[in-house]
């Protein structure tokens, strides 16, 4: 019988402690982040349901990793969200609402991509 695979081993498939790339896992806070909350940008009125949503994506643990330029992808997203939710978004605007959770690491694979986990 075969040994049992070891998936601490450097050269495993799967190793809890790195990302891709084989990068050490960068722990994210569960309880969120505590840094102060950007102002959303100018140029259209933001729903009540919407600054809720910035506030939301600000104080969550992956927003310890991002500064101030990501203002623009989180604004994009969120109106990217509201046009999906309401039935007005088009498949374009779908794939750019994937595209910018990807860059903001708000999805699993994206997690894994940057190497980040939260900590339990």
């Amino acid at each position: 019988m075969p040994a049992k695979r070891d998936p601490a081993a450097p050269h495993s498939r799967y190793n809890g402690r790195r990302g891709a790339g084989g990068r050490d896992i960068k722990l994210l806070p569960a309880e969120g982040c505590d840094l102060p909350i950007p102002r959303m940008p100018p140029g259209r009125k933001w729903s009540r349901d919407e600054r809720a949503r910035w506030r939301e994506l600000w104080k969550s643990p992956q927003a310890t990793q991002w500064d101030d330029s990501a203002r623009g992808t989180v604004a994009a997203l969120i109106a990217y969200e509201t046009a999906i939710f309401d039935g007005s978004a088009s498949a374009w605007q779908a794939q750019e609402a994937r595209y910018a959770a990807e860059s903001l690491g708000l999805t699993p694979k994206a997690m894994h991509a940057l190497g980040w986990r939260i900590a339990e």
